[in-house]
């Protein structure tokens, strides 16, 4: 009997002798939405083809009953009912007094071209006056954004929300921030784009590494933190009234950028770009890792032998596989790298004086730092084996004193 162009809006069917309105809500066990409907008048039927403010203001109410039915429920036929009379039939004020006491859902009415601050000052329906049957859907997030953010104490000051726009950011925090210069009003933009100058020279001369630790996309948290830490101080330093939101988003658009570069280089950059091939490169070395997985590099591989082995590790870690042995085996020497409790043991064989026939080994123990002091061990062993080692770490060959070592740093 009644539909408008827009398909989703509520539209009436005639079913035997009556008239229903059809909509849909909600959303069953695949996800699909589901369709309700309730039996209506001819009196709401003339309204709703006539008014377009209340047809969209009566499906708003409609709508938190429909998910209240949830996958499988039936509608509250009762309450439905109950809300056709009153936002149809009633004088403007009258409707804005009904709907203090009913749950609407306003994002929808945004959505479809509400007034905001008329719809916040409970004018619902002067704030649909300009209402249209195409919605924007962004503008209904933006609103929802804006809400959630009021209720935690953040309001958001012009060039705040225009940097949020810039990245990307103003609606779903979550996302990788990106740079878009045309979301924001051209009048910000030269704002926007001193923030962001700020941010590029506090960050010039940190960069974000990749970890091998965390798979072949993994990058250093420790990197991470210490340039999202530097950006903010000196975006802050700068712009003081900024929000933390605005603040927040730059250091995170600074950081994802270093870590998408992170993510074309080499795990060790320093050994890919200065350190080079000595006197390892004539003498076979093997990885393996806590599975018993054994791979070999041999003199001519393409990579470097330090690069061939974090590659191994990104490929092979792990939950339950967080230690990884490198070895030069025709030395009898060898480091095994303890992920899970940031230490690393490094082993030689021993010559017997005694004249015993079995093989003995020299074992010594070290806590390790960070990613980095990793990267600089695996370095210092390829170039020149287990005595390349001794300054890079304090080293301690009773293992109960390096369990010892290890608690007291873990508990503090």
């Amino acid at each position: 009997m009644f539909d408008r162009e827009n398909g989703w809006l509520p539209k009436v069917v005639r079913e035997g002798e009556g008239l229903r309105l059809e909509f849909a809500g909600g959303a069953d066990a695949l996800h699909d939405p589901r369709t309700f409907s309730l039996p209506i008048e001819e009196k709401h039927l003339a309204v709703l083809r006539a008014d377009l403010a209340r047809h969209l203001i009566v499906w708003s109410a409609l709508t938190p009953l429909s998910f209240a039915a949830g996958i499988d429920e039936a509608l509250d036929d009762g309450a439905a009912v109950a809300l056709l009379d009153p936002i149809l039939l009633g004088r403007p004020d009258e409707v804005d007094a009904f709907l203090q006491h009913t749950r609407l859902e306003r994002a929808q009415l945004v959505a479809y071209g509400a007034d905001v601050e008329l719809l916040e000052s409970g004018r619902v329906v002067e704030a649909m006056t300009a209402a249209t049957e195409r919605p924007d859907w962004q503008r209904a997030q933006e609103y929802d954004v804006d809400r959630r953010r009021a209720q935690r104490g953040t309001t958001l000051s012009p060039l705040d929300a225009a940097i949020l726009r810039f990245t990307g950011q103003y609606v779903h925090g979550s996302t990788i921030p990106h740079r878009d210069p045309e979301a924001v009003d051209p009048e910000l933009l030269p704002e926007v784009v001193q923030v962001i100058d700020t941010a590029e020279r506090a960050s010039a001369g940190l960069r974000i590494e990749r970890d091998a630790r965390r798979g072949r996309t993994g990058t250093d948290k420790q990197d991470w933190k210490r340039m999202k830490a530097a950006v903010e101080a000196a975006v802050r330093g700068a712009y003081p009234d900024l929000a933390a939101d605005a603040v927040r988003t730059v250091s995170f658009l600074m950081c994802s950028e270093a870590a998408h570069r992170a993510r074309t280089q080499p795990f060790d950059v320093d050994a890919a770009e200065h350190e080079p091939m000595t006197q390892r490169r004539e003498r076979t070395l093997t990885f393996t890792d806590d599975k018993e997985v054994e791979e070999k590099w041999d003199p001519g591989d393409e990579r470097h032998a330090v690069e061939a082995f974090w590659d191994f590790v990104a490929e092979r870690i792990g939950s339950r596989n967080e230690v990884f042995t490198l070895e030069d085996e025709a030395l009898g020497e060898g480091i095994q790298l303890l992920f899970y409790a940031s230490s690393l043991a490094r082993i030689a064989s021993v010559s017997d004086e005694g004249g015993d026939t079995g093989t003995k080994y020299r074992v010594e123990y070290a806590l390790i730092d960070d990613l980095a002091h990793y990267r600089a061990m695996v370095r210092g062993f390829v170039a020149g084996g287990f005595d390349a080692l001794d300054g890079l770490a304090l080293w301690m060959a009773d293992p109960t004193e390096f369990e010892e070592a290890r608690r007291r740093r873990l508990h503090g």
